[in-house]
């Protein structure tokens, strides 16, 4: 009798492990369909603000970073990566595109890592705080990951071009970058600090409950 019931567990244990692997691969999927149809839609994705764009494609990837870890959050800031960098090639969203973000180290790397920072952020922070505060932190550092990460490498890899890209001299190039910090990035940490919980909470929860 006990057999049996050790083994109905067992199996019960099975068909629950491969529902919730299920319900994931699914969630995956929905955040890189979002992904896509961000990238495409004009001004969903993308608001062009002076030569550089104000996103909102970080906030789907830091809501999928919290909800399914730090593994699949950079899987799905890893399409976004990949559709920005063909994107340069065949429909650049700014002057700059062709430019930057057809090295892959600017337009795929920091979106992988939006990914990883938010989930392992999130994962160390809800141990110690709430779970709300928790996203609204990580959701930030996702956010404020991409922007320093994109305008960073920008600076590192692309300062000698100063003159040509930004028609500014490099000593003043760094300023520049940092003011697109203040106009651009903290409005886009701002949103991913409100948006990021308000959408991640009831998906966690369902998920939780599966």
């Amino acid at each position: 009798m006990k057999q049996v019931d050790l083994t109905k567990k067992f199996m019960e244990g099975i068909i629950l492990d491969n529902k919730n692997k299920t319900f994931r691969s699914v969630l995956i999927a929905l955040f890189c369909a979002i992904i896509i149809v961000q990238n495409f839609v004009p001004f969903f994705g993308y608001i062009p603000v002076g030569p550089l764009n104000l996103t909102t494609i970080h906030v789907t990837v830091i809501i999928a970073a919290i909800v399914l870890g730090p593994r699949d959050g950079a899987i799905v800031g890893g399409v976004w990566g990949l559709i920005t960098f063909i994107r340069a090639y065949v429909w650049p969203t700014s002057p700059l595109a062709t430019i930057v973000f057809v090295n892959p180290l600017v337009s795929i790397v920091p979106r992988i890592l939006i990914g990883v920072v938010v989930g392992y952020a999130f994962i160390f922070l809800r141990n110690k705080i709430k779970k709300v505060p928790a996203m609204c932190v990580a959701s930030i550092l996702g956010a404020m990951t991409n922007t320093i990460l994109v305008l960073g490498l920008i600076y590192l890899l692309y300062r000698g071009q100063s003159q040509t890209l930004y028609s500014l001299d490099v000593k003043a190039l760094l300023p520049y970058l940092l003011g697109v910090i203040g106009t651009n990035g903290v409005p886009e940490a701002i949103l991913a600090g409100i948006v990021g919980p308000a959408i991640s909470v009831p998906l966690l929860s369902r998920l939780e409950r599966k």
